[in-house]
């Protein structure tokens, strides 16, 4: 494809591959991390309790009203004793509970003073509610992205894996599906996983000795027990695995290298999963980046072969 004598006229995949480039360092130092980064960072101990853990994930889960809770009402909502939360607060570097509710207070009156309030006042009807809890969604995962390094660096190691794994079970798929699709097109080697039990650990055993490294997971709620076997199945085996889901802390983020934690919108029956997958396209950016010349030639030779056998409509 080409003008007449000119040079050839790149794909619009080709164009944005060339243009989307991620730059690394952070574009914009102001920006905060998302509550969630925040808290994950906060609650990041090695040596919590499976209590405390639970304490741990119901902040990071309801941070905006937990934050003014007292330690009555913190203690009856996770189902823990009063001594238990005060020793949480102690755990994670706190002189006590009311030193740690202040500090959740900054982080959630942070969050509402640089953007949506995250107790989004429902306007409207309950489709635009679902919409404001994602654009919600969205805005955490664009402070999150304020330095892009980890992002950069996870999407080199994936773009080096060979072969690639790509795993995501029951709701999950979707996700799975949408990633391996498109890396397919960049990486000569992407092995999707959507089965559970000894269908995915024969993959992942086999990617691992065909001189795999790297598995990206994807774990939505409701998170499945087969996700976290076979995570652990990979990281027995010698896989590193990289994870996107909308836990900051829980069993499958606790087994992954690398945590990914995005929002999902929960205001309808079914979850919708707008910043996961602005997720899962961004590591898809890192790994074209990390590899140009190969992103090329493989776009390149796919864009010969769709023209030749008409893959697409002509828009």
């Amino acid at each position: 494809m080409g003008d007449k004598g000119g040079a050839p006229v790149p794909s619009p995949q080709q164009a944005r591959a060339q243009a989307s480039a991620i730059t690394s360092g952070k574009t914009a130092p102001e920006a905060e991390a998302s509550p969630t980064s925040q808290l994950r960072k906060l609650f990041d101990k090695p040596r919590l309790s499976p209590g405390q853990r639970r304490i741990a994930q119901y902040l990071i889960e309801h941070i905006t009203e937990a934050a003014f809770l007292s330690i009555t009402d913190l203690a009856e909502r996770v189902g823990v004793s009063q001594p238990s939360v005060t020793r949480f607060a102690a755990a994670v570097g706190f002189s006590g509970y009311p030193a740690l509710r202040e500090r959740l207070q900054t982080i959630t009156l942070g969050t509402r003073a640089g953007g949506l309030a995250a107790d989004v006042v429902s306007r409207g009807n309950e489709l635009q509610a679902a919409v404001d809890a994602e654009i919600e969604n969205l805005e955490n995962l664009r402070r999150d992205f304020a330095d892009p390094d980890q992002v950069i660096e996870v999407g080199r190691r994936l773009s080096e894996s060979t072969p690639l794994t790509v795993l995501g079970l029951r709701i999950s798929s979707s996700l799975a599906e949408y990633f391996a699709y498109a890396a397919r097109r960049i990486h000569p080697d992407v092995r999707l996983v959507t089965l559970g039990g000894t269908v995915a650990y024969d993959t992942l055993l086999q990617s691992r000795e065909a001189g795999g490294s790297w598995v990206l997971a994807f774990s939505m709620p409701r998170h499945a027990q087969e996700t976290l076997t076979a995570v652990r199945v990979a990281r027995t085996a010698g896989l590193k695995v990289a994870l996107i889901t909308d836990l900051a802390l829980g069993q499958v983020a606790d087994e992954a290298d690398v945590v990914f934690a995005t929002g999902t919108g929960s205001r309808l029956v079914f979850d919708s999963y707008a910043a996961p997958g602005l997720m899962a396209a961004a590591l898809l950016q890192a790994m074209t980046d990390a590899g140009p010349e190969r992103t090329q030639a493989r776009l390149e030779e796919y864009e010969q072969i769709a023209e030749q056998h008409h893959f697409f409509l002509r828009d």
